[in-house]
């Protein structure tokens, strides 16, 4: 009921912006854009009414997929009977294959795990990763360790120019 109310009330809200722009398209300052705003808030409207449609069709296709499953687990088997009682979930599995079944599509396949080419690889790690670290900086460290001696002389001869 929330939901329906809702949906009421921002479609609503959509043809009034609507209706809205379309009184400010008329008015002497009015412009194409509004006119463009004009005709897109009754899309707005269209597409909100639409939208709930859709979900509802959907919770009736689920309802349906729930209610299947259910008569197909109560054929009176043993498996039946020794299957554990308890609270059946509202929702059904929501594995790989639930929006193709709820699409009727039929059960797409199961995705085990990730593909090994599905990500860009890595470089081998280098031999000695746990070994003591070294004892030359390298080039880019040394290259840094420079420029920032410079930067350093450089704020001195200027705070010696000041006065400071």
């Amino acid at each position: 009921m929330t939901l329906i109310v809702f949906v009421i009330a921002a479609a609503a809200t959509c043809l009034a912006l609507g209706w809205w722009q379309w009184d400010r398209y008329e008015s002497a300052s009015g412009t194409g854009q509004n006119l463009g705003y004009a005709l897109q808030w009754p899309l707005f409207a269209a597409f909100c009414v639409y939208g709930y449609r859709r979900f509802v069709k959907l919770e009736d296709q689920q309802a349906e997929i729930v209610d299947a499953e259910s008569t197909e687990g109560s054929d009176g088997s043993d498996a039946a009977a020794t299957a554990p009682v308890g609270p059946r979930p509202a929702v059904p599995d929501v594995g790989p294959g639930m929006l193709g079944r709820l699409l009727g599509r039929g059960s797409a396949p199961a995705v085990t795990e990730i593909p090994a080419d599905l990500l860009p690889q890595r470089d081998a790690a280098p031999a000695n990763v746990a070994g003591p670290a070294p004892a030359e900086p390298a080039p880019e460290d040394q290259r840094l360790r420079e420029y920032n001696e410079y930067l350093a002389q450089l704020d001195e001869r200027s705070t010696k120019g000041r006065g400071r």
